[in-house]
């Protein structure tokens, strides 16, 4: 399986004032198409901003990233935004949706971007609505959904545009337990189907359903390892920690 993530000798220096703060100091990792990763470290270990790299919301200080064969390390804003589009769909802990837009628009919204015409896009909106289990939701707006529903939304929204990686970033930080299982009954799915996917978690319970576990700390991997004991969250004999 070839990489669709190689990074190497990574590195993020934000400047505040007077003050350089090095979030990363120097990170080379390898991620392979249909890989299932959790990414982890406390706070300030550098893992949101390496995922605002992963993501291209970003551009590195130094260092090389090839994403899908083509390197996004030194590209302009407006070039970033283009591959976001077509490679990667983001889902969030808060969700993102727009208040005003039915379940429907919102996940269309990736395709207004992309140009596609708005038959196909209320087509592959429903679809991907259908596909997270909101088929009947499609009319509701974000404020007539539970909070589990509106991240199937989300999901479904980071789904439409076909992208080859999903980055997760916290994605049932907000929600309760029962909830949490099903958001990762459906990232397992997702994954099933050959997406790579990427999940920010600083729950180990939830880092338990990916493959591989990378640790950061202070900016740089403190451990990278294959889970040899992954969770299904299908599995009816496992029960998240209840906080």
């Amino acid at each position: 399986m070839s990489a669709i993530i190689s990074v190497s000798e990574l590195r993020k220096t934000y400047v505040m004032g007077a003050q350089k703060v090095h979030a990363l100091q120097s990170i080379t990792l390898d991620i392979n198409g249909n890989d299932y990763v959790a990414l982890m470290g406390p706070s300030g270990s550098g893992k949101s901003t390496l995922m605002n790299l992963l993501g291209c919301l970003d551009t590195p200080s130094s260092g090389n990233y090839v994403l899908n064969g083509t390197n996004v390390s030194t590209m302009s804003d407006g070039e970033l935004a283009e591959v976001r589009n077509k490679e990667i769909g983001f889902v969030f802990q808060t969700f993102n949706l727009l208040p005003r837009l039915t379940a429907l628009d919102n996940v269309a919204l990736p395709l207004v971007y992309a140009g596609i015409s708005k038959a196909k896009r209320q087509e592959k909106a429903r679809a991907a609505l259908e596909a997270v289990g909101l088929g009947d939701r499609v009319d509701h707006k974000p404020n007539e959904l539970s909070g589990g529903q509106r991240q199937r939304v989300a999901i479904a929204r980071a789904l439409v545009n076909d992208p080859a990686i999903i980055l997760a970033d916290e994605p049932t930080g907000n929600l309760d337990t029962k909830t949490s299982i099903e958001i990762m009954e459906i990232f397992e799915e997702i994954h099933k189907k050959g997406n790579t996917v990427i999940l920010v978690t600083h729950e180990p319970d939830i880092a338990e359903h990916a493959h591989r576990i990378i640790r950061l700390r202070d900016g740089l991997v403190e451990t990278d390892i294959r889970n040899e004991n992954v969770v299904s969250a299908f599995d009816p004999t496992h029960r998240y920690n209840e906080e």
